[in-house]
């Protein structure tokens, strides 16, 4: 995790030398002046992202990291193409960004360099209705791109709770999975093709294809990179047709391993709910407090059917009876359309604001595994010095083979010091809880620099790989260095 104390009233003092006046006329050069920030206004924005440590460190007049010495906004893959040549010249430090919506610090700038905005690169290219696929832009943002598909009566299926504050690019680059997972899939499994501009300047073609068996995957090599490899500037995409129908439930559990055994067999059983999030008694009490019909049934589960109207009903009659046989009990939905009213929504900045910081994991693991998970970070959170942290848990992914588990921990912001060293005490129990349980240490919100320490253990001889690769295409280390633990 970052840990500097970087004052923002002594940044707003340092001049640039020399070296940063000459990046200025290039890179003016190769965008236009119009396109170029630096002063310390314009780029303190590009010097934070939304996880609840950023907004800390904010609250008390410090930046997470450093600022960019300048922020470039190139309009087309050419001149992104010339920045990249530039900075290799001068081996300037680059950080791709699209709107800073990631919460793991992976578009704060950890070395005084360039960062490259990519809101400008945001063209819908083409729209095939036959194959059924979209190609576009990176920069496009994420609420305005699926706007644009449902007018022709498509969907991406892709609702991270970023959408409205997020890019696609941003999505490309931590790899990342939306709340209708369960039907429409992670990012990954969406991506037909792309292009991507090679820290050389090169542009690398995937070419759009349904699938290919020509060696592994190369797309796959820069989805979940995070920058560090390359710019990804565009991306082609399989929607499928805007839903006929949706159907909207509400489920109560008298406990959550009850509600994950109904769902394991509705996974495994070949029916794809387009949502379902399964809370724990922590989480299910403000959303059940106003329907007594839960009382004795505290963990509340939403499932969500989207599809053809005879699909729908077959895969709810299904799930509703895979539900009835655990014990769970169908009640009143509005909890289910509160959730969908606020799905969107962030609500950790908030908190720090009023004398909290509520942080989220998100983890996964396999079926057999998910209630040891639980009950590790439970204690982990809930240890003898934590006697002022809320703890609760969700699950909002979920594959034939295992599911995400989503733990959220609120406790009192007192020193900046005092609150970010008891923050990296839960982030450190928790993630070697679950390393020592079995899971995987990120679901979809990416590595960034907050989990640096843990990514070795996870991937191992792995991340040698990783890194030979990133010597080959990156030797000046330019790309968004400090992230996946690469230098």
């Amino acid at each position: 995790m970052l840990s500097d104390n970087n004052s923002m009233h002594e940044f707003q003092k340092i001049k640039r030398d020399d070296m940063s006046e000459t990046w200025i006329t290039e890179f003016s050069d190769i965008v236009g002046k119009e396109n170029i920030l630096k002063k310390f206004s314009e780029c303190l924005p590009y010097g934070r992202d939304r996880s609840p440590y950023s907004t800390l460190k904010y609250r008390f007049g410090k930046l997470p990291s450093v600022l960019p010495t300048l922020v470039v906004s190139p309009k087309s893959y050419e001149e992104i193409s010339k920045i990249l040549v530039v900075s290799n010249q001068y081996k300037i430090p680059i950080v791709p960004y699209g709107c800073g919506s990631g919460v793991m610090g992976g578009a704060l700038p950890v070395k005084n360099g360039i960062t490259v905005d990519l809101k400008n690169m945001n063209k819908v290219i083409d729209l095939d209705r036959i194959s059924c696929t979209v190609t576009t832009q990176t920069g496009i943002n994420g609420e305005l791109f699926e706007a644009m598909l449902n007018k022709e009566r498509l969907t991406l299926g892709h609702f991270p709770q970023s959408l409205n504050m997020s890019t696609v690019g941003g999505w490309l680059a931590c790899r990342s999975a939306g709340q209708a997972s369960s039907r429409y899939r992670a990012i990954e499994d969406m991506v037909i093709g792309l292009k991507v501009i090679i820290p050389d300047g090169r542009l690398l073609e995937v070419k759009p294809a349904p699938r290919r068996a020509v060696g592994p995957s190369i797309k796959d090599l820069f989805i979940g990179s995070e920058g560090t490899l390359g710019i990804i500037v565009e991306v082609t995409f399989r929607v499928w047709p805007y839903p006929q129908k949706e159907s909207v439930h509400a489920i109560g559990f008298n406990d959550y391993l009850n509600g994950l055994e109904a769902i394991r067999k509705i996974m495994q059983s070949e029916v794809r709910p387009a949502v379902i999030r399964l809370y724990d008694e922590n989480e299910s009490k403000s959303k059940i407090a106003s329907y007594p019909e839960y009382k004795n049934y505290p963990c509340i589960c939403f499932l969500i059917f989207q599809g053809l109207n005879e699909l729908v009903e077959v895969e709810k009659t299904i799930s509703l009876e895979y539900c009835n046989k655990a014990g769970g009990i169908e009640g009143n939905k509005e909890p289910a359309y509160e959730w969908m009213q606020h799905r969107y929504h962030s609500f950790s900045a908030a908190k720090v604001y009023s004398g909290r910081i509520m942080d989220t994991i998100e983890v996964a693991s396999t079926w057999t595994n998910l209630p040891n998970l639980y009950e590790a970070f439970q204690e982990a959170v809930n240890s003898e010095d934590n006697k002022d942290t809320c703890f609760g848990a969700h699950w909002s992914h979920f594959y034939p083979d295992g599911a995400c588990m989503y733990m959220t921990f609120d406790m009192p912001v007192t020193k900046l010091e005092q609150t970010a060293l008891k923050h990296k005490m839960i982030w450190n129990k928790v993630m070697e809880a679950c390393l020592n349980a079995g899971g995987t240490i990120s679901h979809h919100h990416g590595i960034g620099s907050f989990r640096n320490d843990w990514i070795k253990q996870e991937i191992g001889l792995g991340h040698d790989i990783l890194s030979a690769l990133k010597n080959i295409l990156d030797p000046n280390k330019i790309m968004n260095p400090g992230k996946l633990s690469l230098v």
